[in-house]
């Protein structure tokens, strides 16, 4: 075959692939124009944007396809009980028992401050940390042999 008679094969099919094209856009179904649902809205003033829109919104890709078929019946107590809150405690309780961590003075602190109230009588009052008697690097029982050495006896003694 040459390509003359391929090339006027084509140009006689090209008429028919062309329909054949236009026939599926057609099929796909658009949503209406305003100018051509303003042909179908009827002649009274009262809402007619109203209609437009309820004519408009009846085609097309855009048209709602929730159904009843998929939707799945819910019982309400199963509704119920699915936003009813459970109680955590006792499995927090057991978590918290079992492990070996003791948390330390200052984050128990800081988390006791965090969960006060802000006002002056929800506010506890601070530690006041004792102060601790300085411990000397000597014992008693070095001090007092100091004393036999150097005083020749003990001077405390009654």
């Amino acid at each position: 075959m040459s390509a003359s008679l391929i090339r006027r094969g084509l140009e006689l099919l090209s008429d028919d692939i062309k329909d054949v094209s236009k026939a599926k856009k057609k099929k796909q179904q658009q949503t209406p124009s305003s100018a051509t649902v303003m042909e179908l809205v009827s002649t009274k003033r009262q809402g007619v944007t109203k209609q437009v829109k309820r004519l408009q919104g009846r085609l097309g890709p855009g048209k709602s396809k929730a159904t009843v078929k998929d939707k799945r019946i819910k019982s309400a107590v199963e509704e119920f009980r699915k936003k009813q809150r459970t109680s955590q405690m006792s499995a927090n309780l057991k978590y918290f028992m079992t492990t070996g961590y003791k948390a330390t003075d200052s984050d128990t602190l800081k988390i006791l401050n965090h969960n006060t109230g802000r006002q002056s009588r929800n506010r506890r009052e601070p530690q006041v940390k004792k102060a601790k008697e300085p411990e000397s690097l000597f014992t008693e029982e070095e001090f007092q042999q100091f004393q036999k050495e150097y005083f020749g006896r003990t001077v405390e003694e009654n």
